[in-house]
């Protein structure tokens, strides 16, 4: 039997595909998709393969990821529950997608994960193995009491890596989980836990890895400009990018100045709530960028439209469901709303504020000379107008106001 194994490295993954070649007496074959991960890929093929691994997959899908996964998804606004850019859920997909190539290509039986069973993860994983593979086994350990019996807390884990020489950043000085790619990196559990606890307080400095914290960021703003072409960002400063580097660049600039940051308790899938802190730079100032954009080129009815459906297609990517038929249909739609989202944004960045400096297209739907309030050369808005448009739409506020003043509605005679 050959087993695939998602594998990043850390506590869990290292724990993971030790227990699984003894308890399934498999060949397990490590995969990790590297998504912008950067230093956590070092000495990871070694790592995998002292830890028991025959093979150790890294693939390079930071392109792809930025391309086909995070800007049609900015394209479409998507933010969880206000506050969450959704950059591990969107990530899941594209690790499950790079998982099941390697498995056809090393004639696997089943894929295996290291999501908990209590987390979103097992369901973004699985979700997409039934889209893309429903052929293949999956085997989730942390759903296997065999497992949760020898590993029913972190400590125990630690202590079996210890045992067995498996290097991993998680200690008991370091009692929090990290997940990092392209678009954001996220810390929870362990003393994240307590709500109450101030993760963004002096003494918690050290455990955030892409951004400075505000009050540190520089005395003196950056201005930065971005160009977009039909939804999408393709220039930074005037530099032409494709999606990756518009992601890099603008992860540098957001992290110089504190941009991005987000500490929140949020709605699980599988029905509990739990506390996430999250550093998003370049994915927050690519959000914001693209709705200025979209304010002067994206006629009223299709951009309320379009938000509409923000918080359905944020919880399809939320709960896993990225490659089902309505994600892709409710995307067919965002397509076509961004055909005319073209134009440039200037933002000033300063101490994790994003502001806007200015923006222009050659597209834009504003007229100053309508807009005005001094008198209107275009003469296109009758302001006379305005009295017949107010009267029709007040009429049913009237009649209900007139029923509820008369006693209510009355009988026919």
């Amino acid at each position: 039997m050959k087993i695939v194994l998602a594998y990043s490295g850390g506590l869990d993954t290292s724990v993971i595909l030790s227990w699984l070649k003894e308890t399934y007496d498999s060949e397990l074959i490590a995969f990790c998709a590297n998504i912008g991960q950067q230093e956590e890929l070092k000495g990871l093929e070694a790592k995998a393969k002292k830890t028991g691994a025959s093979k150790c997959h890294i693939v390079d899908l930071r392109e792809e990821f930025a391309r086909d996964f995070i800007f049609p998804m900015l394209q479409a606004g998507a933010v969880y529950e206000g506050q969450y850019l959704l950059g591990t859920s969107i990530a899941r997909p594209l690790i499950a997608k790079g998982m099941i190539a390697v498995a056809r290509q090393e004639k696997a039986h089943a894929l295996a994960h290291g999501a908990t069973g209590k987390g979103n993860d097992q369901v973004r994983f699985e979700l997409s193995a039934a889209a893309l593979a429903p052929d293949l086994q999956v085997i989730a350990p942390w759903r296997d009491a065999r497992f949760r019996e020898a590993f029913p807390g972190r400590a125990e884990m630690i202590a079996y890596c210890a045992k067995k020489k498996i290097p991993v950043q998680a200690s008991a000085k370091k009692p929090y989980s990290t997940d990092r790619n392209l678009l954001h990196i996220s810390f929870e559990a362990g003393m994240l836990e307590d709500p109450w606890m101030d993760a963004f307080a002096p003494s918690n400095r050290g455990m955030f890895k892409l951004s400075v914290a505000p009050e540190d960021a520089p005395d003196r703003p950056d201005y930065v400009t971005l160009d977009f072409e039909r939804g999408n960002c393709v220039a930074v400063n005037g530099k032409a990018l494709n999606p990756l580097g518009v992601m890099q660049t603008l992860n540098r600039l957001g992290g110089k100045h504190g941009v991005g940051r987000v500490d929140m308790v949020e709605n699980r899938y599988v029905g509990m709530k739990s506390r996430g802190v999250y550093e998003t730079p370049g994915g927050t100032i690519l959000h914001f960028a693209h709705r200025q954009m979209e304010s002067i080129t994206m006629e009223r009815e299709v951009m309320h439209l379009r938000d509409s459906f923000i918080p359905r297609y944020a919880e399809l990517v939320y709960y896993g469901y990225w490659f089902s038929s309505e994600r892709l249909a409710m995307q067919a739609l965002v397509t076509e709303t961004q055909k005319n989202v073209s134009g440039t944004v200037r933002l000033k960045l300063y101490k994790g504020n994003l502001m806007v400096a200015g923006r222009k297209s050659p597209v834009s739907l504003y007229n100053p000379a309508i807009a005005t309030m001094e008198a209107d050369p275009t003469m296109a808005y009758n302001q006379d107008d305005a009295t017949g448009f107010i009267r029709l739409n007040a009429l049913r506020l009237k009649v209900a106001a007139q029923v509820r003043a008369d006693g209510g509605p009355k009988s026919p005679p």
